[in-house]
This record gives C-alpha cells, sequence and structure tokens, in this order.
C-alpha cells in the first residue's frame, strides 16, 4: 500500500520550534520531490515548502521565509520540515505530498497542489501560549 506518513506535531509556544517527518511506506520518496502544505480551519490550503529530487532545491512559500527549513535524508527515506520561530499563525494540520518531477518542478513553478498525487493524513501543529 502506497502511504505517506507524517509526524512530529503538537502544542508548541510561539517561538518555539519543532521538526516535522514525512516518511512513504510501499514506495521510496527518493525519486520525488516532496511539498509540504498546511490547512488551518475554515481557510484554503497553503503551500509552506517543498525540494527536489535531482538537485535538493527549494521553495518556501512567504509567510514561512526564513523560519522554515525543509531538507531531505534519502539513507532514511525521510524529508524534514524544520520549524523555528514557530507562530501562531502557524497552527494547522500540514500535509505532505509527492509530485513527480518530469514537466512540473516546484522550485522553480512553486508550489502548485494539484501537481501532487499522493498525500499523507496529517499532523497536527498548535502554536498557543
Amino acid at each position: 500500500q502506497v502511504q505517506l506518513v507524517e509526524s512530529g506535531g503538537g502544542l508548541v509556544q510561539p517561538g518555539g520550534s519543532l521538526r516535522l517527518s514525512c516518511a512513504a511506506s510501499g514506495f521510496t520518496l527518493d525519486y520525488y520531490q516532496v511539498g509540504w502544505f498546511r490547512q488551518a480551519p475554515g481557510k484554503e490550503r497553503e503551500g509552506v515548502s517543498c525540494i527536489s529530487s535531482r538537485d535538493y532545491s527549494t521553495y518556501y512559500g512567504d509567510s514561512v521565509k526564513g523560519r522554515f527549513t525543509i531538507s531531505r535524508d534519502n539513507a532514511k527515506h525521510t524529508v524534514y520540515l524544520q520549524m523555528n520561530g514557530l507562530k501562531p499563525e502557524d497552527t494547522a494540520a500540514y500535509f505532505c505530498a509527492t509530485a513527480i518531477e518530469q514537466y512540473y518542478y516546484c522550485s522553480v513553478h512553486g508550489l502548485n497542489d494539484w501537481e501532487f498525487d499522493t498525500w499523507g493524513q496529517g499532523t497536527q501543529v498548535t502554536v498557543s501560549s
């Protein structure tokens, strides 16, 4: 069964940090670009970050630039999202997703969620004092 599993969410105070992980079962992440998206209640899904499988180039949404860092460890077949300087407005369910790199390159074209075809179930991040 092909699936993605996110982990690492939780409750954190403003200014704190969390590291989210995205792992795959039934396939390997190594050959896919991986994106992180988030969705807060009553809001549209927002692209957060993505990383290429070819050259590890990255893309960040404006709201997280300078605070979040995406990385991948192909030896562990895992993609990480390090989130620092968390703000209450970062509160959301965070999802990872994969897309092939053929005609769409998220690091160049930005995060188009319709290009991603395998999604995880999400992990909740709550930033509150």
